[in-house]
């Protein structure tokens, strides 16, 4: 496999602080209490913690078989069927969404604008990535749209990201939706 570059201690630091403000944004633009918000089960994870591989938490078995790292994408949402190990009933299963950052492609984004920096840049993915994961825990979309609707999906969900983030007061976060503004 060739080697992809990953983000640094700092940039993982940033990563952390960016998954709390954009949980705090979009838990307060769907008025989502902290238990509704922890009933959604995701994650987001970096470059070094994708794999191909079936993944063990905790007591759960989250099991899946899709490729979690891409190339062109800043980030994808892979679903995965979890349910608790000691449990064998299929009532018992839930969705477990990981949300994989492409660390490379964000990189290299970053590299070709010199206006954008890394914090606000990686709000916005995040942020648009939780949007998601609400929209297929609340059943406002399918996860299993067909090519023509996932597209509408991502128009409808960069106008949300838009409008939940216009309201922040981030440097440098005008530049990021700049350059999103074609999938508004």
């Amino acid at each position: 496999m060739i080697s992809l570059e990953q983000f640094s201690k700092d940039q993982l630091k940033i990563v952390n602080e960016a998954v709390a403000t954009a949980e705090e944004i979009v838990g307060n633009h769907y008025k989502l209490s902290f238990s509704q918000w922890r009933r959604p089960k995701y994650d987001v994870k970096t470059l070094v913690d994708l794999s191909e591989n079936e993944i063990i938490l905790a007591e759960n078995k989250i099991v899946g078989a899709e490729d979690e790292i891409v190339h062109g994408p800043f980030a994808q949402i892979i679903r995965y069927q979890g349910q608790k190990i000691d449990s064998s009933l299929s009532s018992s299963a839930y969705d477990f969404y990981k949300i994989c950052l492409q660390d490379h492609s964000v990189i290299s984004a970053l590299r070709q604008s010199i206006k954008m920096l890394f914090f606000p840049f990686i709000l916005y993915i995040i942020t648009h990535e939780l949007i998601h994961v609400v929209r297929f825990s609340n059943f406002s979309q399918n996860f299993e749209a067909s090519p023509e609707e996932k597209l509408a999906e991502e128009t409808r969900v960069h106008k949300h990201t838009n409008k939940m983030l216009f309201k922040q007061n981030f440097k440098g976060l005008s530049e990021v939706i700049s350059f999103y503004h074609n999938w508004q």
